[in-house]
């Protein structure tokens, strides 16, 4: 089971990957892209600046036919001419507001300054004049695409991933309804027949000393069946002392474990209420302590400690057993996580569908140490 979450871990950096490495290839061809136009561009300004020159400095009986219909054939660059003193002598592709247009060109002109772009000069006769430029729309445009591509990547991967996790949320949801219902169903009928020859013998008056102990494991089974009956339904939560149902738990879990486990409950001097649902709260600590149990091979402590606050009771579960490192503590509560070469590592699964779905609480693992142990903390509302 612990190789299936690897796996997937692995896959789903994989395709991670695949989708960075799209999106940088993008990127990078669009840069290549952007550059070769800027180029393409900055000609184009040289050859428009070539041809004002040639106008500037040609006497009435030159042909200026070619020079003219190129300075007319540059209709997508802003361009702003200046001279030595930074008068503007000319523009060209700009829109100007109807009012304050000269404040405008000014500003423009500055902000073209600030592009980091080198201004295009024009040798005359009588000075020097100065063309200054910015991207075409359509270069801006080029240059804002990979990222407009890489939103709109981000937003497709998102929904796919939000519509994924609930298709499988819903699925997981059908899925411990219908293994609850039918595991109740499964259970109903041994357990009627085992009440059934528990009266007989009892009835027949045979004085065993395992009968009481049977008659626990029976209604041991009975509390199973309708715990897992409870699951696939929205079971009733009721104030109850958390102590006393800590100790309800033990006492019974600690029949079915080693001698070598010591059991720790740290008590406040006043009783502490929660809404909980006895059965179901139960079997949490139930695979709690079981998991603790699993850690420490057998030997060590478990020790409960209640704390509240104004609205919330935390119980913090610690034993001393083997640990585990952060990377783990999610995974953990994932069901078919396990650990050990038997089981389907549903014990914590179905401890955090109890606590968080329906109690309304938090269940995770507060600190681990390994070699030393580990703490999960559960979070339940006094309301």
């Amino acid at each position: 089971m612990n190789y299936n979450y690897k796996h997937a871990k692995l896959w789903r950096i994989f395709l991670a990957l695949i989708a960075f490495g799209v999106i940088a290839v993008s990127i990078i061809y669009t840069n290549n892209l952007v550059n070769q136009l800027a180029i393409s561009e900055r000609k184009s300004i040289e050859i428009w600046a070539e041809s004002i020159k040639q106008i500037s400095i040609s006497s009435s009986n030159t042909d200026l036919s070619l020079s003219s219909k190129i300075i007319e054939q540059n209709n997508s660059i802003p361009v702003i001419l200046v001279d030595e003193n930074d008068n503007i002598l000319q523009y060209r592709n700009i829109k100007i507001p109807k009012i304050n247009e000269n404040e405008f060109l000014k500003k423009l002109l500055l902000k073209m300054k600030n592009t980091g772009k080198k201004p295009i000069e024009i040798d005359l006769q009588k000075g020097k004049n100065y063309i200054y430029y910015l991207d075409s729309n359509v270069l801006k445009g080029i240059i804002r695409y990979p990222y407009i591509q890489l939103i709109i990547i981000t937003i497709i991967v998102l929904l796919g991933y939000l519509t994924l996790a609930y298709s499988q949320s819903s699925e997981k949801n059908k899925l411990w309804v219908g293994l609850s219902k039918e595991t109740a169903h499964q259970l109903g009928t041994p357990i009627s027949s085992l009440l059934a020859w528990h009266e007989l013998i009892k009835e027949k008056e045979i004085e065993l000393p395992l009968i009481k102990e049977i008659e626990k494991d029976i209604l041991r089974l009975k509390n199973i069946s309708e715990r897992f009956s409870k699951i696939g339904s929205v079971p009733n939560l009721e104030l109850k002392e958390i102590y006393q149902l800590l100790n309800e738990s033990l006492s019974y879990l600690k029949h079915r474990f080693s001698d070598k486990i010591k059991y720790n409950i740290k008590m406040q001097n006043k009783p502490i209420f929660v809404m909980v649902n006895t059965d179901l709260f139960g079997w949490v600590i139930e695979n709690l302590v079981k998991n603790a149990v699993d850690a420490m091979q057998g030997a060590g402590n478990i020790t409960f400690e209640v704390l509240e606050t104004s609205s919330q009771v935390l119980l913090d579960i610690t034993d001393t057993g083997k640990g585990l490192t952060s990377e783990k503590f999610k995974t953990i509560f994932k069901p078919g996580y396990t650990t050990k070469t038997r089981g389907w590592g549903l014990g914590l699964a179905l401890a955090k569908r109890i606590i968080e779905n329906i109690h309304g609480g938090k269940i995770f693992v507060k600190k681990s140490i390994l070699n030393k142990g580990a703490t999960f903390r559960i979070i339940l509302n006094k309301k």
